[in-house]
C-alpha cells in the first residue's frame, strides 16, 4: 500500500505501524496489561517490523512512565536507524494536570526518545485539568518551537476532537489525527460521529487495537482456555474487548473468525492479515492501523498485510459478519 499523509501535515506514514504498548517493560499504571519483554526481544519485533516496511512506531508517556519510549529509541539504534528516517508518535498523560504540564514535561519526551525527534505528539485522554483549548495552545507552541511537528489527540469524541481542530485552526495548524479503539468488533467511529469529523476535517483516525487484542486471530476461539492465561487487565471489564473473550462472545464472533479463516485460505495469509487489511482498506485512507507485537513473527504477519489486496466481494462478507457480531 501506498504511503499515506498523517492528516492534513507534511508527514507521510504507512498504512500500519508498530504500537509499542507491550514495551512498557512491566513497569507504571499500565503493567496489568503486558508481560516485560526483554530488551532482545523488543530489538528483534522492531527490527521485524522495519524489515516488513513498517515506517512509524507509536509511544506513550503513560507506557511504562517512559519505558515505552526509551525501549523503541533503544531498539531502533540497535537497527542501525538514523534519527528523522522514521516517524515517531508518542503522547502526554493529561490525568488531572494542566495545560502547563506539556511544556514542563515535553524535555522528558524527548530525552527518553534521544536520538529520535517527535513526530506527532497527542493528548492521550481528555482528562485533564485544563480546557481542550488550552491544551491546543500548548502544543501549538511545541511545534513552532520545533520540538514536535504535527499534533494529535486520543480517545476524543466527535465533539472534543472537533474542539480541538478548532483551537489548532486559531493557531494556525492543523489537528493530525485521532487515535481510537476500532477493530472488526468495534465500529463505534461510524455511529459516534468520529469518522464523519474526522473525514470533514481531514484528520487520520489512527486504530489502536486493531485486533481487538487477539481476538481476531482466532486462537482464543481454537483454545478457549488461553483466555485464563491473560493477564488481569486484558480479561478486565474495564478492557473493550473483554466481552468478546467471554463464551457468549466467543460462539457470536465464531462466524467472524470462521470467514476471516476462509478469505485468509484464499489468499496465503493469516486471519490477523485479513482483520488488518479490511480496516485500513474500508475507510479509505482516513485510518491507518497500530497492532502491537509481542513476538517478531507477529510484527512481520502485521507488516505484509499491507500487502493483501481483498475483493470487495470478501471486504462485503465480512463487513456483514463484522456488524452481526455487534461491532456497530
Amino acid at each position: 500500500m501506498n504511503e499515506r499523509r498523517l492528516g492534513t501535515t507534511d508527514v507521510g506514514i504507512t498504512p500500519i505501524g508498530l504500537g509499542c504498548w507491550q514495551f512498557q517493560q512491566g513497569r507504571g499504571m499500565t503493567k496489568m496489561m503486558w508481560s516485560a519483554l526483554d530488551q532482545t526481544t523488543m530489538d528483534e519485533i522492531v527490527a521485524a517490523a522495519l524489515r516488513g516496511g513498517v515506517s512509524w512506531f507509536d509511544t506513550a508517556q503513560a507506557y511504562g512512565n517512559g519505558a515505552s519510549e526509551r525501549a523503541l529509541a533503544t531498539a531502533l539504534g540497535h537497527a542501525d536507524v538514523e534519527p528523522g528516517r522514521v516517524v515517531i508518535a508518542t503522547k502526554w498523560l493529561p490525568i488531572l494536570k494542566p495545560a502547563r504540564d506539556i511544556a514542563r514535561t515535553i524535555g522528558t519526551r524527548m530525552e527518553c526518545l534521544a536520538p529520535y525527534p517527535i513526530d506527532l505528539f497527542q493528548v492521550h485522554i481528555p482528562w485533564s485539568r485544563s480546557s481542550v483549548k488550552a491544551q491546543m495552545h500548548e502544543m501549538a507552541e511545541l511545534v513552532r518551537s520545533g520540538k514536535v511537528r504535527a499534533v494529535g489527540v486520543s480517545n476524543f469524541s466527535a465533539r472534543r476532537m472537533a474542539e480541538a481542530g478548532a483551537a489548532l485552526a486559531a493557531e494556525g495548524l492543523p489537528l493530525a489525527s485521532n487515535q481510537v479503539h476500532l477493530s472488526l468488533l468495534d465500529r463505534s467511529i461510524e455511529s459516534n460521529g468520529v469518522l464523519d469529523a474526522a473525514r470533514r476535517h481531514g484528520v487520520t483516525i489512527i486504530a489502536y487495537s486493531p485486533l481487538a487484542q487477539g481476538v481476531l486471530t482466532g486462537r482464543f476461539h481454537d483454545d478457549p482456555a488461553r483466555v485464563k492465561a491473560l493477564t488481569w487487565g486484558r480479561r478486565s471489564r474495564l478492557t473493550p474487548t473483554s466481552r468478546f473473550l467471554t463464551e457468549e462472545g466467543l460462539k457470536r464472533t465464531a462466524p467472524l473468525i470462521a470467514e476471516l479463516r476462509d478469505v485468509a485460505a484464499a489468499h496465503g495469509a493469516t486471519p490477523a492479515q485479513v482483520a488488518l487489511s479490511w480496516l485500513v482498506t474500508y475507510y479509505g485512507n482516513t485510518v491507518v492501523a497500530i497492532p502491537g507485537a509481542s513476538r517478531p513473527q507477529q510484527a512481520i504477519e502485521a507488516a505484509a498485510a499491507m500487502e493483501l489486496q481483498l475483493t470487495a466481494a470478501e471486504m462485503q462478507r465480512i463487513d456483514r459478519l463484522s456488524a452481526a457480531a455487534g461491532a456497530r
